[in-house]
């Protein structure tokens, strides 16, 4: 018996011993700290915080204005902090800044925490870069058209809008007086009033005029809606409408639409419109057909004719309807490019998102035109002023679209158009379409036609 014990005794011992050498060679590994929102943030600082991490004696603090942590702030490389949190002074007011923290217990540090952004109050004292657009785009290696949407009201000599447009802008689109229900009256009866100025402003100042939009469901005048006829009799009256347009623009309009928003929004179908209805599911195919046709016998054998639609990035089923639109038009020889809307907001689509979105057009040869830019920062209703965080997030957001779009090879750039000059006068602020009932900021310009960071974003979009 007493051997017995004696040996469970010895056992135990061992055990134990063995227990307290694997603990003094394997020490806890320390877990990765969670840096949490900033506190006390005000034009030249704030505080840093983050959570406890359990065996660690001290946190390692970097700062930097830049996400990717390339550079850093004097003295926040790895700082070590003994504390949860830690007072960052001495910054620029209405600035963006970035933090992370590591774990540290003597040698060993853990890794890198999530990453804090934070914008400090005030204002930057920044001016923001007044290069114009265009001449700045003019210099690349494979320049490209930089345009605007404009209203016929804007187009008077000497008016703001008039000296922006002649300075920064190469290319302008209608927004909204070009298209059917505004030049068609009766069948065979136009208006071309307010359409001649816009193309004759564009003309005459050497401005590239991109024409908006031949057929979209939106814009179908009263008289057409109403039309008695047989189907067969509404096809050629949309027939004679897209001849009659691209003849009387011919060599005038370097570039149409033809078609606009013809991919529903749900399940990568045809959007049943008045055109599907009554022309049937080739009518896309007819109408590029009687455009290109309508240009040839003018002359106008360079007319450049586009697809456009919107949210193709993000809706995958959509954005599949849309090349299957293209791959049939392409068969016939009829398109020559593919109009990206590109209403965005500062959140979304992502990079990845834009770029496959912009590359399958890229893969079939087609001319790219991002033809309706402008970026949400107030999509959820959640501000009621523009503050320097949706500011600093807006230009990062213009100047990641600019990249990609300057990054495209230079056989698909075509342009690069802007959808309205003024924050005032954007569609989207209280637009009962997107259920948007608050304010935004969505353009280059405040309502005192002055620059913002969005116009900087851009520019820097272009080196």
């Amino acid at each position: 018996m007493k051997s017995k014990f004696l040996l469970m005794l010895i056992s135990v011992v061992f055990f134990l011993n063995a227990c307290s050498k694997d603990d003094s060679e394997s020490p806890d590994v320390l877990e990765t700290p969670i840096a949490i929102a900033p506190k006390d943030v005000n034009d030249n600082g704030f505080k840093a915080k983050w959570y406890y991490v359990s065996h660690s004696k001290s946190y390692l603090l970097d700062v930097s204005t830049s996400e990717n942590f390339a550079s850093f702030l004097p003295n926040y490389n790895s700082k070590e902090v003994t504390d949860l949190n830690d007072v960052v002074s001495g910054l620029t007011g209405g600035t963006q800044y970035y933090y992370r923290v590591r774990a540290k217990n003597e040698t060993q540090i853990s890794d890198y925490s999530n990453v804090i952004s934070v914008v400090t109050t005030g204002s930057s004292g920044i001016p923001e870069d007044p290069t114009f657009l265009k001449v700045k785009a003019n210099k690349l290696a494979n320049p490209f058209f930089v345009g605007m949407a404009v209203k016929a009201f804007q187009l008077t000599n000497g008016s703001q809008y008039d000296i922006i447009l002649k300075n920064e802008f190469s290319s302008i689109s209608a927004e909204y007086e070009m298209k059917m229900d505004q030049i068609s009256t009766a069948s065979g009866v136009y208006n071309w009033t307010v359409a001649d100025k816009i193309v004759a402003y564009g003309n005459a100042n050497n401005i590239n005029v991109h024409g908006h939009a031949l057929v979209w469901h939106n814009s179908v005048p009263e008289w057409l809606k109403n039309y008695a006829g047989t189907d067969a009799e509404f096809a050629l009256e949309v027939k004679k409408y897209i001849t009659d347009v691209v003849t009387h623009y011919a060599g005038k309009v370097k570039s149409w639409d033809v078609v606009n928003e013809a991919a529903d929004d749900n399940g990568g179908t045809m959007r049943n419109t008045i055109f599907l209805q009554r022309m049937g599911p080739n009518y896309i195919k007819d109408c590029f057909q009687w455009a290109r046709n309508a240009a040839n016998a003018a002359g106008d054998t360079n007319l450049l004719l586009f697809y456009n639609d919107y949210a193709t990035s993000t809706n995958i089923p959509k954005q599949n309807r849309v090349f299957s639109i293209v791959d049939d038009l392409k068969a016939s020889n009829l398109i020559n490019g593919l109009g990206y809307q590109m209403h965005n907001t500062y959140l979304s689509p992502t990079k990845a998102q834009i770029e496959t979105d912009l590359n399958k057009a890229v893969a079939k040869g087609l001319r790219i035109h991002v033809s309706e830019l402008d970026i949400q920062v107030n999509q959820f209703n959640d501000i009621s002023t523009f503050t320097n965080e949706r500011r600093l997030a807006q230009k990062a957001k213009y100047k990641e679209m600019v990249q990609i779009y300057n990054a495209l090879p230079a056989a698909n750039k075509y342009a690069l158009t802007i959808w309205g000059m003024k924050d005032n006068e954007s569609w989207i602020p209280y637009s009962t379409e997107l259920n948007h009932v608050g304010n935004d900021w969505p353009l280059l310009y405040d309502a005192n036609f002055t620059i913002k960071s969005a116009h900087t974003g851009f520019l820097e979009g272009l080196d």
